[in-house]
């Protein structure tokens, strides 16, 4: 029994006497109205109990329920829950069920969306080179997000300095040399990170290194397919449309999971994806990849274009699952906080980076290079 059911007020609808008067067997006279003190016959309770018409701590269909006697309601031992008798407020009214929520600021994000896009679109179609640097800025600051959250969260001192300069040689090697250029500066950052390395203990060294060389794939070697592509005479069309196709394939799985999603894609990985968000980036990207390589590629051809969408609703899913991978790992639900609504730089380019090899894969495949 807990301390509220002692001197409680009594409630409306418990049995015993309500006036004034006192009870005989305490050493005092108290109130009967003071508490739930009840009376059934001469005998009087030595302690307050609740008494609760109709329930109980026991059952009897004998002569006392014909009669009408109280019974003592609630538990019989001190281990057990007692009913609450103190006056409850009422229950507030309930309102409409809440509306489904996105999940995010969809504000910021819209906004944050449209800034990156003008900037993009305007170095892209203004001047190549100014989108190549926008490129390895974008590299190298995701870099600086990855080798951060490791060695915040698992103590993995992956080097920044070689990575981030390797990166930038990287990309700007592959838009000059093509994919040859590209290898050869990856083969060097490797060999810069596990020499950089050497300057400290040895304690971790084969951790920290093998972290770095995966930052230098994941990060500056995909992304240098974008440069790739820009290097290409429709290079602006082609990075255009390897754009428009993610970002369609990913508004596509977000807008369809949003409103029909009901079955989990990958619950272990990332719990807000499912079935039916899949299928809607597929049809999304492939309806846009028809249009584009129709209207936008030279040479393209609208068949070629669903091909194309299908392959980049598949592999930018696939990046986005990975990037869930190493951020449920880490235990961190973001890379950054640079973009509001978004996340961070890292956050942007999990879905690019899968995609810009099958992209650029595949125009060379369809239209040449």
């Amino acid at each position: 029994m807990n301390d509220a059911s002692w001197g409680a007020p009594p409630r409306a609808g418990h049995w015993g006497s309500t006036g004034q008067g006192t009870s005989p067997g305490y050493g005092r006279e108290v109130p009967l109205s003071a508490g739930p003190l009840h009376v059934a016959g001469d005998a009087a309770q030595t302690r307050p109990m609740p008494i609760v018409p109709g329930s109980g701590g026991y059952q009897d269909d004998g002569a006392d329920r014909d009669q009408g006697a109280a019974h003592i309601g609630g538990p019989l031992f001190r281990d057990e829950q007692e009913p609450d008798i103190r006056p409850q407020e009422p229950a507030a009214p309930q309102g409409p069920p809440a509306k489904k929520s996105a999940g995010r600021d969809l504000r910021a994000a819209i906004g944050v969306g449209v800034g990156l896009g003008a900037v993009i679109l305007a170095s892209l179609f203004v001047y190549k080179p100014v989108f190549l640097g926008v490129i390895v800025v974008a590299v190298v600051v995701g870099l600086w997000e990855l080798t951060s959250r490791l060695a915040e969260r698992k103590n993995i001192k992956a080097p920044l300095v070689p990575l981030a300069i390797g990166g930038a040689a990287m990309t700007v090697a592959g838009y000059v040399n093509g994919a040859e250029g590209a290898w050869v500066a990856m083969a060097f950052t490797a060999l810069a990170v596990l020499v950089w390395r050497m300057t400290e203990p040895p304690d971790d060294y084969l951790k920290d290194v093998t972290a770095g060389i995966f930052a230098a794939f994941y990060v500056p070697f995909l992304a240098t397919f974008v440069a790739l592509m820009l290097a290409a005479g429709d290079g602006a069309w082609r990075v255009l449309t390897f754009l428009i196709l993610t970002v369609v394939s990913d508004t596509g799985a977000y807008a369809v999971g949003w409103r029909f999603g009901r079955h989990k894609l990958a619950p272990r990985i990332s719990p807000g994806k499912t079935r039916e968000g899949l299928i809607g980036a597929v049809l999304f990207a492939m309806v846009a990849g028809a249009l584009c390589m129709q209207l936008l590629i030279d040479d393209g051809v609208w068949w070629q274009g669903l091909l194309l969408g299908l392959a980049v609703a598949v592999s930018a899913t696939l990046g986005d699952l990975g990037e869930s991978m190493i951020k449920r790992d880490l235990g961190i639900k973001d890379m950054g906080a640079l973009l509001p609504g978004h996340g961070g730089i890292m956050d942007r380019l999990d879905s690019l980076l899968p995609t810009a090899p099958v992209v650029w894969l595949l125009m060379v495949a369809f239209v040449g290079s």
